[in-house]
């Protein structure tokens, strides 16, 4: 750069600041010529100074493609645009075509004028920053989402568990062979698939080469969705950036189950017992249907209450130690609160026990209406009722509660006892201030005496 343009560069204000800038810019002077172009610029462009000093818009060099793969017309290059219409643009989506290395790039274009372009002192400044990793991301789609191989990509960050790493993706095979939908385990960690009987020195093997960047191939058992189990051929491997760094793992995985589990003595075996097949069917079918009779009566004694049919104190545990784990993945607010029916004692004496039986089946109908599928909730005996559910923040927890109490106020004059309100202790907790189950009902149960003795009927809250 001479002298005068050095000193008209300064004028700008700019020159000590875009030398160590981490974004390519390139001034240009009025009639498009490049007067200056910092460090970065010249890496993402693959040209020396001597190569940018001096040119124009009307250079050979500059190949431009839109996101749709046509070439660009001339007077809709950034700095042309700016150049007829006095206007700064702002992130110009550009593919740009290295002319000597025939290497494509995807840059975010912003240009604007400085000073007055009609006269020598004005200047038009590009600015950009390279995309081509966000653009060229899984460009195979839908090679990768059509083959009959299952196909799993992985951040490779955070790779310890129980959480990591997470799935950013998976084929339409995935889904078939599992059950699972995209949509369900994105976000989710592969360990999701395994079980009791996945084979932790496998595990141990995987997770090693993850840790040590390396490809590997396992022999590894997981579950489906419905805890069918099935035997993978697994290929990780992997991927890398432009510039050399890991940043996603990618498993080829191939269903091996009959392979594994029909060997020549399995298929022999199975003709010897087709022989006893043909007597135990019909013994077999009835019995069958007797213990899944049996199976489904003793899980509903087990878990559901047998007067509202909620699940029940021992299944509301399960159901919200679930809820504490989902809010440790999801990194939200879990309020866990406890419900009681005010003056329930009054509705039983005045208007004798079946009374007070029909008030519960209908608070239990109201929380059911009222609260969202997501939520977990349950009775845990008497009068009380237990709800675990999470949410963005405490504000839109104590709403869903609120909602409840203001619904059982208003839709139990139905009833032949009259209406009845309820009070609300509740407890939120976040994944700073993780507690126990118990502890966080201890708390739930401590609000609400306090808003038994406030005056009934209203929500009081704890934070842990």
């Amino acid at each position: 750069m001479n002298t005068g343009t050095f000193k008209q560069v300064e004028q700008v204000g700019l020159l000590k600041l875009l030398e160590h800038a981490n974004i390519g810019v390139v001034i240009h002077t009025a009639d498009t010529a490049v007067i200056y172009a910092n460090p970065t610029a010249l890496r993402l462009l693959k040209l020396t100074y001597a190569q940018m000093i001096g040119k124009d818009a009307l250079d050979p060099q500059w190949k431009f493609i839109d996101p749709d793969g046509v070439p660009l017309p001339l007077d809709q290059y950034p700095v042309n645009r700016v150049k007829h219409t006095g206007k700064a643009i702002h992130d110009q989506v550009l593919e740009v075509v290295d002319s000597q290395h025939r290497d494509i790039s995807w840059f975010s274009v912003n240009a604007y004028p400085e000073g007055k372009l009609d006269s020598n002192n004005g200047f038009i400044i590009v600015s950009f920053t390279d995309i081509t990793d966000r653009k060229s991301q899984f460009s195979f789609a839908d090679i990768l989402h059509n083959t009959q191989d299952v196909v799993l990509v992985t951040e490779a960050d955070n790779i310890k568990a129980p959480f990591g790493p997470r799935i950013v993706y998976v084929n339409k095979a995935f889904e078939s062979l599992t059950g699972y939908t995209a949509d369900e385990v994105i976000g989710e960690t592969p360990r999701i698939l395994q079980g009791k009987d996945t084979d932790a020195g496998a595990r141990k093997r995987i997770f090693e080469a993850l840790e040590a960047r390396q490809p590997c191939r396992q022999k590894i058992l997981n579950y489906s969705k419905t805890g069918t189990p099935y035997w993978l051929d697994l290929s990780i491997f992997p991927l890398k950036n432009r510039y050399g760094e890991v940043t996603h793992f990618a498993a080829i995985e191939r269903d091996i189950t009959q392979a594994t589990h029909y060997s020549d003595m399995l298929e022999q075996r199975n003709a010897d017992l087709k022989l006893m097949r043909s007597e135990l069917e019909q013994l077999i079918d009835t019995q069958t249907q007797e213990l899944k009779q049996k199976n489904s009566e003793l899980h509903r004694l087990a878990y559901e209450d047998y007067l509202t049919g909620l699940p029940n104190r021992k299944a509301f545990f399960q159901l919200a130690e679930s809820q504490l784990a989902r809010m440790q993945r999801q990194n939200c607010t879990l309020c866990v609160a406890i419900l009681d029916i005010d003056h329930f004692k009054a509705i039983n004496d005045q208007h004798g026990h079946d009374a007070g039986d029909r008030a519960l089946i209908l608070a239990a109908k109201i929380l059911r209406d009222s609260l969202r599928t997501e939520d977990a909730f349950g009775r845990l005996g008497g009068e009380e009722f237990a709800i675990a559910s999470l949410a963005n923040n405490q504000q839109e927890a104590v709403h869903v509660l609120e909602r409840l109490r203001a619904n059982i106020e208003s839709l139990t004059h139905s009833l032949a006892s009259g209406g009845f309100t309820c009070s609300i202790g509740y407890c939120t907790v976040t994944t700073t201030q993780l507690d126990s189950i118990s502890n966080l009902l201890q708390r739930a149960d401590s609000a609400l005496y306090e808003a038994k003795h406030a005056g009934r009927n209203r929500l009081v809250g704890h934070t842990a």
